[in-house]
């Protein structure tokens, strides 16, 4: 039987449906969905809204005469309808900075929550053009469906909340103008496929949109980038695509998957354009792959794990195996890449190296020898474990590798075949640098259970460092409620600095992000993990919201770890 807040949740949802028809009578051009990241690095996908009546924006510009005119009255609006199941928010269509947003908002004395538009697709979507106006968004349709003053409107909150038309959906503003100089720079050049998509396709797509990749289509061809590119314009405009997509203000990283700013603009306004094209080739089918599946070439070794078989349905038990390391000498090792065999059904892998001769069991997040080779396990998104220079670890012949193997069923019987490519370093060849690093991790001992319904449940956990070390990357993990990490570090001289913000974490995707330049933190440095669970219905992902969520191994229950890696300061 459903219980009442179910029960209220439908009977919203459906007067929230009827409300939609009703007010979509006088509904504007379709914007489409979007996800932008506010202020404090906070992520806003619109489409999570979609229980709401309507979203409110009031158009912020640093400076702006018009918005602040218009805060007062719009605050006070937050405060009368916000219970009426109406969201409230600002948007920054210049995306100007961060900083400076925050220190204005901050003179205002506003906690609003101000989106910022760093590439500008999202205002030129929505048609904004005057600081200080005011605009009402459909979280279910994506459209604008009022946009004018603030005095205006209240009246289309007030109407909309009685679930009648809006009667005067547009109402002009006196504010100062909002410029798209990419826009009109783009009308008047044009934007060349062939010298501008697809460089861009090619090296941010097409390594996994190809033949054999592991995307659903490859982008090998214009006429297929063409067929697909209102599909691409969505996942851009809500971050969904490149995967992965970290706060790009936060840290620097070899591999944060986010799209240059121009290069957003100019794959938009090209696809907004028909997605036309020129020139005589297609650079994107002369694209040609290495025909090995190796990313470094042939390994030096390669670690077959035992086939698994995989029924077509049910839970399954994580599995253990243990794979002989066929080795006659000790040797370094300087990368190591897993292979599923398929993808499909292996979720990830948690892998422990046992040397010969060891007895007992560590753990698959135990410490160990810090001179031991590390052999990469299996996640989503899971790029090769490439050493640093002169960085590397020892596998002694004889040892043994120790794997958990984390399945989930599709409903077709399968069997996974998975294999490990290992290269080592030159016989002659000693690298004098150590990889280590350390969790974050809650147990079930310290664990707090996500309460029912909660869409923003918080959980920390910190590291104090021992010794000097160089900071390297960052790994997030938790299940399907998770919904952001952000990882702090506070220095033993008082300073405080946030080293990376995982703002829209994916299950699907677990990246280990890689510093550009790695970050040296004094012994007494803190580093505080802190990530935020969604267990409400709005997560489309969420096995069931009804749940008191505790810790567990299985995806429907939760867990929480930030994995760190550094080099250790030699003293």
């Amino acid at each position: 039987m459903l219980g009442g807040l179910r029960v209220n949740k439908i009977l919203f949802s459906i007067s929230v449906l009827l409300t939609s028809v009703l007010v979509n009578a006088n509904a504007g051009p379709r914007v489409g969905d979007f996800s932008l990241l506010d202020q404090d690095g906070y992520f806003h996908h619109m489409a999570w809204y979609d229980d709401h009546k309507a979203i409110a924006f009031l158009v912020q510009v640093n400076g702006s005469a018009a918005t602040r005119a218009a805060l007062a009255q719009y605050s006070q609006l937050q405060g009368e309808f916000t219970a009426d199941g109406f969201e409230f928010m600002m948007i920054n269509p210049l995306g100007q900075s961060r900083e400076s947003v925050q220190e204005e908002v901050a003179a205002l004395s506003s906690t609003i929550p101000v989106l910022i538009d760093d590439a500008q697709i999202v205002a030129e979507a929505m048609q904004i053009d005057k600081a200080g106006e005011a605009l009402l968004f459909d979280p279910r349709s994506f459209e604008v469906i009022y946009r004018g003053t603030v005095s205006g409107l209240e009246i289309a909150l007030e109407q909309t909340n009685a679930g009648v038309a809006i009667n005067n959906a547009e109402v002009t503003v006196q504010g100062e103008a909002i410029h798209y100089p990419a826009k009109t720079l783009h009308a008047s050049t044009g934007i060349s496929y062939s010298k501008e998509i697809a460089p861009i396709l090619a090296e941010n797509c097409a390594t996994c949109h190809r033949d054999g990749g592991i995307a659903p289509f490859a982008m090998d061809s214009h006429a297929i980038v063409q067929g697909w590119s209102p599909m691409i314009r969505e996942v851009l405009m809500t971050k969904r695509m490149p995967p992965g997509q970290i706060d790009p203000h936060v840290g620097n990283f070899s591999n944060d998957y986010v799209l240059d700013v121009q290069d957003q603009q100019k794959l938009v306004h090209w696809i907004e354009a028909g997605a036309p094209r020129d020139g005589d080739t297609d650079p994107l089918a002369q694209l040609v792959w290495p025909e090995t599946k190796w990313a470094l070439g042939e390994p030096d070794l390669i670690v077959k794990v035992p086939p698994q078989n995989i029924p077509a349905t049910g839970v399954l038990d994580y599995i253990t195996v243990e794979v002989p390391i066929e080795l006659d000498k000790d040797r370094w090792v300087r990368a190591s890449q897993y292979i599923p065999g398929d993808r499909t059904v292996l979720h990830h892998t948690l892998n422990e190296l046992v040397p010969p001769g060891a007895t007992g069991r560590r753990g698959f997040l135990g410490g160990g020898d810090p001179n031991q080779a590390n052999i990469t396990a299996y996640i989503p998104g899971a790029e090769p474990a490439i050493e640093p220079p002169n960085t590397g670890g020892l596998l002694k012949a004889g040892s043994t590798l120790r794997l958990q193997l984390h399945y989930t069923t599709t409903g077709k019987e399968t069997v996974d075949a998975s294999e490990i490519g290992v290269w080592f370093y030159p016989e002659d060849e000693i690298p004098s640098e150590r990889m280590s690093g350390q969790c974050a991790c809650i147990f079930p001992m310290g664990w707090t259970n996500i309460p029912p319904f909660d869409p923003d449940f918080e959980l920390s956990k910190s590291v104090t460092l021992q010794q000097d070390v160089y900071m390297q990357s960052f790994l997030p993990h938790m299940h399907f409620r998770g919904k952001r990490m952000r990882f702090t570090a506070y220095y033993p001289d008082g300073r405080e600095q946030e080293l990376i913000n995982i703002a829209n974490y994916n299950y699907n995707w677990q990246i280990s992000y890689k510093l550009e330049e790695p970050i040296f933190m004094p012994a007494g440095t803190k580093i505080v993990a802190v990530g935020a669970y969604d267990n409400s219905t709005q997560n489309k992902s969420n096995p069931d919201p009804e749940r008191s969520v505790p810790w567990g191994d299985q995806s429907w229950d939760e867990m929480f770890f930030g994995a760190m890696s550094w080099k250790n300061v030699e003293q």
